[in-house]
């Protein structure tokens, strides 16, 4: 069986913007990702709110930088075969990191982890799936519009660098800004139906790079 780990932050944990909780179970994109895929492809939903690719954030409840969680959940969940990431949202905001340079350093820091892990009973370096997350949107929620201040345009650029890194990585790449749209109602995370939309599209992706 492929296994598949998911390494992402509210998006992937799933955050309804909403009912401020979360969505069902069935409706999170790793879920309709592990139906697309069948009972051949064990698929690990591994998401955090709050998560970062590489930066601390002092006002967080727990450890919220991505590389420090890395290793330990690469060890938790070998042998994989493909590590998707979708992480970079947090980075924009203030008083984090703030730029999609930041976050593309953060992304280049996981998959050198990724890569230079000590890998335990001789299992193989998995493939590296790069997903940027949709762009930040316009919103009238003033907690969120004050904490990712001067992020709107940050985060437009991000697929673009995203992609950049991938070719000169060697990883795959995939835009969920092509297949899903963040609410305004925060402007930063998905309503069910764009969740699920990431799930769907990412399933070629997937397959291609696992060869089922």
């Amino acid at each position: 069986m492929k296994s598949v780990l998911c390494y992402g932050d509210s998006l992937t944990w799933g955050y309804d913007p909403e009912n401020l909780g979360r969505h069902a179970l069935e409706d999170r994109w790793p879920s309709v990702l592990q139906r697309a895929l069948g009972a051949g492809v064990n698929v690990i939903a591994e998401g955090l709110n709050g998560r970062t690719t590489a930066y601390d954030d002092y006002l967080a409840d727990a450890e919220r930088n991505g590389v420090k969680l890395l290793p330990s959940v690469l060890e938790t969940h070998a042998p994989l075969d493909l590590v998707v990431i979708m992480l970079g949202t947090n980075d924009m905001k203030r008083g984090v990191a703030g730029t999609a340079m930041d976050a593309v350093k953060g992304m280049d820091r996981l998959v050198k982890l990724i890569r230079h892990h000590e890998w335990a009973f001789g299992y193989e370096v998995p493939d590296v799936l790069l997903v940027s997350p949709p762009a930040i949107c316009e919103t009238a929620n003033a907690p969120f519009s004050a904490m990712f201040q001067g992020a709107i345009g940050e985060s437009a650029m991000m697929a673009s660098l995203y992609r950049d890194l991938a070719d000169e990585t060697g990883c795959g790449f995939y835009d969920a800004g092509s297949v899903a749209k963040t609410t305004p109602l925060d402007g930063i995370h998905l309503d069910a139906d764009n969740t699920r939309a990431i799930g769907r599209g990412l399933e070629p992706v997937v397959r291609m790079m696992l060869g089922v």
